[in-house]
């Protein structure tokens, strides 16, 4: 398999045009030979903060009840705040805790009417009468064969699930049965399309085709065109194709250990100005200028203690349903390698089709990438060799 040099037209470059500027006076610095190579000495406290994840996880704790910042999960509204996002929550509950919940609610709601059926079945006597086909002149049995809390679970079974009655049935003479069969029907219903809506909502939720959405692990600074630019890639590991891919970033900047100060980033495509990728099929590689405007500039100097993080975000369309999804991750300080740039990772095979090597995806390169054919087996081992 045979790679494409990086700044040939076949991958388009996504330069960036910056929104917001920093306030950072750098006049009076001179340029070096490496103006941008990064200190590697770096306070150790701060080497593992980070407010989100790799994987697009937010990492921000909570306040503490006790700080008086939060409301106490022991107060009424703090119950009825959650109660209020209950659809929202429940989607996103990981698998065994949807089962779960699926399997309590359905045996709650049948223990809950077993106990109304029996009660019912108290009040009215039936537990006292021997003989449910024959009963005493003058009392009306609501339902037949209640005798035991045992029997009243199985005819609460039998009504919520409609497999249909046996020798226990409600009495159309007892207009109390009515009226609590009518309610245990109109409540399951509300169950299970509750249930069955979250089902189908969390297999279906648009975050799961975010996973197919995977960034490079690290990000490079180097020369492009010129410029010194810092680079990451992003790809697309499932062959259905994402439209409307539009790229994003926010800078999270901690200076003097103050307070974080946030700047915004917006990502444009080469040649497509402001207007989003309309497809995204095999890797791209995003740039963005380090001139003495960008706010990423003072932070990457030589020298600098400040402690930033990288969010990026990316925000794309699904293309046979149209649901949007997107995906997050971060980039620290200690992630980020100089004077590199990424091996291309698109390219021919050997009967001269474009072909993706996953081999190649986050692989950073000192200076330039290397002016070498790759030749990959793609139906042996999955091994490489270069020659």
């Amino acid at each position: 398999m045979r790679y494409l040099h990086p700044d040939l037209p076949s991958v388009r470059r996504l330069p960036v045009t910056m929104t917001t500027k920093t306030t950072n006076d750098l006049e009076g610095n001179k340029a070096s030979s490496s103006p941008l190579l990064l200190s590697t000495s770096s306070p150790s406290s701060l080497s593992c903060q980070r407010l989100v994840t790799k994987d697009g996880h937010c990492a921000l704790r909570s306040p503490a009840p006790s700080a008086g910042l939060w409301p106490s999960w022991s107060s009424a509204s703090a119950w009825l705040l959650a109660l209020q996002d209950l659809w929202g929550a429940v989607v996103c509950l990981r698998w065994r805790w949807v089962l779960l919940a699926f399997c309590t609610s359905f045996l709650a709601h049948w223990l809950l009417f077993a106990c109304l059926w029996y009660l019912l079945a108290h009040l009215n006597g039936d537990l006292v009468v021997e003989d449910h086909d024959a009963p005493p002149d003058g009392h009306v049995v609501c339902v037949k064969h209640i005798t035991s809390f045992t029997a009243a679970f199985s005819f609460s079974l039998e009504t919520q699930l409609t497999i249909g009655y046996g020798t226990m049935f409600p009495s159309g003479d007892c207009p109390s049965a009515i009226a609590l069969l009518a309610v245990q029907m109109l409540l399951g219903l509300m169950l299970e399309a509750f249930i069955t809506g979250a089902f189908v909502a969390k297999i279906a939720r648009p975050q799961k085709r975010a996973g197919a959405i995977q960034f490079s692990p690290q990000a490079v600074v180097g020369h492009h065109q010129g410029q010194p630019c810092l680079m990451f890639r992003a790809t697309n590991l499932l062959r259905r194709p994402l439209v409307d891919v539009e790229v994003s970033a926010v800078l999270y900047e901690e200076k003097d250990g103050q307070v974080l100060h946030q700047t915004n980033l917006d990502f444009q495509l080469d040649r497509l100005g402001a207007r989003p990728c309309p497809f995204f099929i095999f890797p791209l590689t995003f740039y963005h200028v380090l001139d003495r405007n960008s706010p990423l500039y003072p932070a990457l100097r030589e020298g600098s203690a400040s402690h930033f993080e990288l969010v990026v975000f990316l925000s794309a369309s699904q293309e046979g349903t149209g649901d949007a999804c997107q995906k997050r991750t971060s980039y620290l300080r200690q992630e980020i390698q100089f004077d590199r740039l990424f091996l291309p990772a698109m390219g021919f095979d050997k009967q001269g089709r474009y072909q993706v090597s996953s081999q190649h995806f986050g692989i950073a390169h000192c200076k330039e990438p290397l002016d070498k054919e790759f030749v990959v087996q793609i139906n042996g081992d999955g091994s490489d060799r270069m020659e």
